[in-house]
Order: structure tokens, then C-alpha cells, then sequence
């Protein structure tokens, strides 16, 4: 066999290794992110998910060097899918208060779907709240990127002139994080209907008391 060919089989044979191992590591992390959100980051071992995966736990160890690291890239991959479904759908509004309530619809239509799976920013601010490390370090970055992205739409929104001049943008912000931990308290470990659509009828109320 010419050089060539022989350099073009390993290449095919080296990526086509690759792209498998991408994707049991895509496959193990969906898994792991679904009993996170269960269970808590703290719940997520590897013993647990090499079972779930019928993998080996020495297999699951190949993909991720240590419990933590896996821990890591599940909060990562939490975070994607958030600025997919929310994030980026709410940029494409127009600035100001449009931007801002896409912002919320967009959020409080996940929460909808967290119900039943719960969400890791809210499990993990209570699991790492007084625990030192990378985890909590990452999570206090993620949800502090997503509380300034709500900040500038709310400042953009008073200096574009749809919300009162004397609003304070950071309490709006703070009171429509409220609205959602409520959602959460409510319709995930209380269960009482209709906490969603009481979220959505609170936020109005918020921004038609700080209407121009």
C-alpha cells in the first residue's frame, strides 16, 4: 500500500475514533445532566452514572479525569442550553423593556419545564452556598452573567424611556428573580397550580408600576 494511503487510513481511522469518543462523551454528559438535575450536582457520582451508561466506571473516568471535572462540564452544558433556550432568543428583540419581557417569557417558560427536573442553578446555590471551590465559582459566574444581562435590558429600558427615569433597575432585577425562585418554591416542592401564570401576572404587575 502507498504511503499515502496508508497516512489517509490512519488519519480516517484516528478521526473516526474521535468523533466516537465525542460522542459517548455528549452521551454521558445528557445523562449526567439529567440526574443533576434531580439529584443535585452533589448526587452526581460516577459509580451512578457509569451504571445508567453501562459503562465501566474506569470508562466513564476516560472521558473526564475526576468526579469534579465531570461535575464542571455538566454545569457547562447546563449553562449552554440555558443561554440557548433564553439568551440568545431574548437578544433578538428589540433593546429595552420588548428585550426584557422576552428575557422573562423565555425564562419563565424553562422554569415550566424544570418543574419536573428541577433547576441546577437554584439546587446549586443552595448545595455550594457555603462551599468553597471551583463549582461554586463557576455557578456564581453563570448566574451572575445572567443577572447583568437582565440589568442592562433594565437600564435600557429606563434610558430608552419605557420605564419611569427614577426606576432602580437593580431592585427590578432583584424582584424578578423573586418571581421566579417562587415559581420553583411553589409548583416544584409545594405544587400548588398555577404558579407559573401567577409569575407572569407578578412580572406585569412589576412593569406597570415602573411604566412611563
Amino acid at each position: 500500500m502507498p504511503d499515502s494511503q496508508v497516512s489517509a487510513l490512519v488519519i480516517n481511522t484516528s478521526t473516526k475514533f474521535m468523533r466516537k469518543g465525542e460522542m459517548t462523551r455528549a452521551a454521558i454528559l445528557d445523562v449526567a445532566l439529567d440526574l443533576a438535575s434531580r439529584d443535585g450536582l452533589e448526587g452526581l457520582t460516577i459509580g451512578l452514572l457509569a451504571d445508567k451508561m453501562n459503562m465501566s466506571k474506569s470508562g466513564v473516568f476516560a472521558h473526564f479525569g475526576s468526579r469534579e471535572d465531570l461535575q464542571l462540564e455538566v454545569l457547562k452544558l447546563y449553562h449552554r442550553r440555558f443561554e440557548q433556550e433564553v439568551f440568545y432568543p431574548s437578544i433578538k428583540e428589540a433593546r429595552g423593556l420588548p428585550r426584557l419581557r422576552a428575557m422573562f417569557a423565555h425564562w419563565v417558560k424553562r422554569v415550566s419545564i424544570e418543574i419536573a427536573s428541577g433547576c441546577i442553578y437554584i439546587s446549586g446555590a443552595v448545595e455550594y452556598d457555603d462551599r468553597p471551590g471551583l463549582i461554586r465559582e463557576e455557578l456564581v459566574s453563570m448566574v451572575g452573567a445572567w443577572q447583568s444581562a437582565l440589568l442592562r435590558a433594565a437600564q435600557q429600558a429606563i434610558e430608552m424611556g419605557h420605564l419611569k427615569a427614577d426606576t432602580d433597575a437593580q431592585q427590578l432585577v432583584y424582584e424578578m428573580y423573586g418571581l421566579i425562585l417562587a415559581v420553583h418554591h411553589d409548583a416544584r416542592f409545594l405544587r400548588i397550580p398555577g404558579s407559573v401564570e401567577r409569575a407572569s401576572v407578578g412580572f406585569n404587575r412589576l412593569i406597570e408600576n415602573h411604566q412611563s
